[in-house]
């Protein structure tokens, strides 16, 4: 065999093998999310990632916006988020965010309802877009 030839084979072998080991566990289409929105692990933007990922699951799904009646809970803008109804969003304590409970499944329905759940990754930067303050940013 050509050394040329063992450089590819051995090139190839390192390459399955970290691509094995290296399985990047933040793809949404592992869990089968609703939203291809990827977070960051910190400094988290309501802009850049909260509100996509609200309005590909919530918020333009006929659940969560302003032209439906399915629900008071209104996922269209930071304000609405954050400040229309009391509890769903306590900055710095996603414990007490009704948002992240839900999401979770851990009272009532989990959200989004009778959809895919949000993986990890989104989940996890939702809690820590509400540890840095839930920022309008």
């Amino acid at each position: 065999m050509s050394s040329q030839v063992w450089k590819i084979l051995v090139v190839g072998m390192v390459l399955s093998v970290v691509g094995i080991r290296c399985k990047d566990d933040s793809n949404p289409g592992d869990m089968g999310s609703p939203s291809n929105i990827v977070f960051p692990p910190n400094n988290v933007s309501y802009d850049l990632h909260i509100q996509p990922l609200f309005d590909q699951t919530c918020a333009l799904s006929g659940c969560h916006d302003r032209g439906t009646n399915q629900s008071p809970l209104k996922l269209t803008s930071h304000g609405e988020t954050v400040f229309l109804i009391p509890g769903v969003v306590v900055p710095g304590n996603p414990e007490n965010s009704t948002l992240v409970l839900r999401i979770e499944g851990r009272v009532s329905q989990r959200m989004p309802l009778n959809r895919n759940p949000l993986n990890d990754n989104q989940i996890n930067g939702i809690r820590t877009w509400i540890v840095e303050g839930a920022q309008n940013n």
